[in-house]
């Protein structure tokens, strides 16, 4: 089932920068810091930087939290949504996918263990 919108990436060319100028944005440190991934925990919802991205092309990416990301795509799919990224565990049991909906639109799921929308700072 659908919990709720969690995730925003933004791509970030330059991941140290992204990382130090988001932590002076938000005045807080991110949660999560690998060099494919920093993520923020910003009011319960999480601000992810990826690198190697191009913003403005690449755009913003969305994910909505699930617990169970195979039941949730099976059952998304099943409606009509078809698989735009398969299931991929992305670090630290934190697993993601990215259906196409019928309409053309991009619809990012995540599952994401070490994330806790409570613990606002």
């Amino acid at each position: 089932m659908i919990k709720g919108l969690r995730t925003a990436i933004y791509p970030t060319p330059d991941l140290a920068a992204g990382k130090a100028w988001y932590t002076q944005v938000f005045g807080v440190e991110p949660y999560f810091d690998q060099p494919s991934y920093v993520g923020f925990n910003i009011g319960g919802f999480e601000l992810g930087l990826l690198p190697d991205g191009v913003p403005g092309k690449d755009g913003a990416q969305v994910y909505w939290g699930v617990d169970d990301i195979e039941a949730d795509v099976a059952r998304i799919v099943a409606l009509g949504a078809s698989v735009h990224s398969a299931i991929q565990d992305v670090g630290e049991g934190i697993r993601t996918a990215e259906l196409a909906d019928p309409f053309g639109n991009v619809l990012g799921l995540i599952q994401n263990p070490l994330f806790d929308p409570s613990a606002v700072r």
